[in-house]
C-alpha cells in the first residue's frame, strides 16, 4: 500500500539527474570580419594564433518524472554514453577552430560551446525532459544553458 502511494506521488514529482564529464579542447577566440588590433583589444589572451587549452567540466542535468516501473528519470549508464559519444569523441583532444565542424563558421566561446553541447544532447534526449548543460572554462568561470 505504501509502495503504490509512492509510485502514484512519484508520477507527478520531476527530479533532475545530473552526470559530470571532463574534456579537454584547445581554442582561439577570434572574429574573421574584425582587425588583429581590434581581435586583440576584444579576446586578449584567448585570441593567440596558436591557441591555447582548457581541461573543460561539463555538468548535464536532466529533469523529469520518474518512470513508476524502473524508479529512473532516465538510465545514467545511457546517458554517459550519449554524452562521451555525442560530446566527448567529438571534442575531447581537439582543436575547436580546426578539427570540429560545429566551430568552422562560429568563434568557440564557453557560451558558444555551451549551446553546441545543448543541440547535440537535445537530438538524443526525448523533448519531455528538461535539458541543462553548465561548462566549466575554469574553476572561476563558467556558463549554464537551458535551451530557448
Amino acid at each position: 500500500m505504501l509502495l503504490e502511494k509512492r509510485s502514484e506521488r512519484m508520477r507527478f514529482m520531476k527530479i533532475a539527474i545530473n552526470r559530470r564529464e571532463h574534456f579537454n579542447a584547445a581554442h582561439r577566440l577570434f572574429n574573421p570580419k574584425w582587425s588583429d588590433e581590434k581581435n586583440q583589444a576584444v579576446f586578449g589572451l584567448c585570441n593567440n594564433p596558436n591557441y591555447h587549452g582548457h581541461n573543460y567540466e561539463l555538468l548535464v542535468s536532466v529533469t523529469g518524472e520518474p518512470d513508476p516501473e524502473t524508479g529512473f528519470v532516465l538510465d545514467m549508464k545511457w546517458l554517459g554514453s550519449v554524452i562521451k559519444k555525442e560530446i566527448i569523441e567529438r571534442f575531447d583532444h581537439k582543436n575547436l577552430n580546426l578539427d570540429c565542424e560545429e566551430f568552422k563558421e562560429l568563434n568557440p566561446t564557453a557560451e558558444n560551446i555551451a549551446v553546441v553541447i545543448h543541440q547535440l544532447l537535445r537530438k538524443e534526449i526525448a523533448p519531455e525532459y528538461e535539458l541543462k548543460v553548465l561548462l566549466y572554462e575554469t574553476e572561476r568561470n563558467f556558463v549554464e544553458y537551458a535551451g530557448e
